[in-house]
This record gives C-alpha cells, sequence and structure tokens, in this order.
C-alpha cells in the first residue's frame, strides 16, 4: 500500500484476514497482495473494518496461512526472526520510528529518549511514544521493546502483562504463556 491508499482507508486494496490462536493468546492478522498490514491482539473483523472501511476484507485465502505460521515462529523464536513481507504505511517520522525499533534486538530494550535520537529528533521523545504507539504490526517490528527512561514498562496497546511476558520471553527470563 502506498501512503495515499493508508490515507484513504484501504481503498480499492483487497486485505486477506484471519485470527489465530497464539502463546500471547488471539492474535488478527491482515495482509494485501503485498505483505502483512496489520498484526494485533484481541482484535476481531469490526476492528479492522474500522482501520480500513475502504478496503475489501477476505477471510483467510492469499498467502495467508504461511503469513500467520511466520508471525507464529516469530512470537515463538524472537532471536530468529523470519523476513516476513511488511505492508505498512506512516509519516516519515512514524517509519524511521518503526525502522530504528527494528534495530533492537531481542532481549534488549531501548527507552523512547534513546529512539527519539537515534531518528535524529532527541527533542521528539513524546512524537517518538506516538509514533511507537502507532505500530500496526506488532511483535514484527517490536514496539514492545521500548521502555520508559526510568525503566518503568510505559504503555503497550496490548496490556503490560503482554508486553511483561514478551520481554521476559526475550530475555531468558520467563515463560511467554498467558495465564
Amino acid at each position: 500500500m502506498t501512503k495515499s491508499v493508508w490515507n484513504d482507508g484501504g481503498a480499492g486494496v483487497s486485505i486477506y484476514w484471519a485470527v489465530a490462536e497464539t502463546a500471547l493468546g488471539s492474535m488478527l492478522l491482515a495482509a494485501t497482495d503485498k505483505g502483512i498490514c496489520r498484526l494485533s491482539f484481541d482484535e476481531n473483523e469490526s476492528t479492522l473494518k474500522r482501520r480500513f472501511p475502504n478496503a475489501t476484507l477476505l477471510s483467510e485465502g492469499g498467502s495467508l496461512a504461511a503469513l500467520i505460521d511466520g508471525a507464529v515462529f516469530a512470537i515463538q523464536n524472537p532471536r530468529q526472526m523470519p523476513q516476513l513481507p511488511l505492508d505498512i504505511g506512516g509519516t516519515d517520522f512514524q517509519m524511521a520510528v518503526w525502522q530504528a525499533l527494528l534495530q533492537i534486538a531481542a532481549g534488549e530494550t531501548r527507552n523512547y529518549a534513546e529512539i527519539a535520537a537515534a531518528v535524529g529528533k532527541p527533542d521528539a521523545v513524546r512524537a517518538t511514544g506516538s509514533a511507537n504507539g502507532a505500530n500496526p504490526v506488532s511483535v514484527l517490528i517490536p514496539c514492545h521493546r521500548v521502555i520508559r527512561s526510568d525503566g518503568g514498562l510505559g504503555g503497550y496497546a496490548y496490556g503490560l502483562e503482554r508486553k511483561r511476558r514478551l520481554l521476559a520471553w526475550e530475555s531468558g527470563q520467563g515463560g511467554l504463556f498467558l495465564a
């Protein structure tokens, strides 16, 4: 998708989607013919319709099964992250932040100020937090690896307990499965 298509709610685009159970709970994965455009937890078709109101939503189909398998593998094996195709759109600043997130190795964290500095905008800490929170493909772009400067977890769109478990799993300090 180009930025303009993202800005127009997916107009003219077919998006295949499915919900799969993972160690982190119910995962929604949506993809265009170009790649994954949404990976989230505890969302469903109605959430996807709100995000892409002008797209044609198709349950299953395309190469979705292989992408779901790849995403589940990425969750279970963060140190062996597969190269999955992504079809994401954002502002230039968001894209720069998301690229910086990809540089954080599994088992490591960075704070918002460090990410802001990494993208050349050291005074844009709050904007960095907003860009981090706007990440459309959780886990694949590891927004969960960003914490507050004081060491606190900060926020996570899918709950702090899920973030805590992801970080513990990646650092070898705990189990991934949610209770």
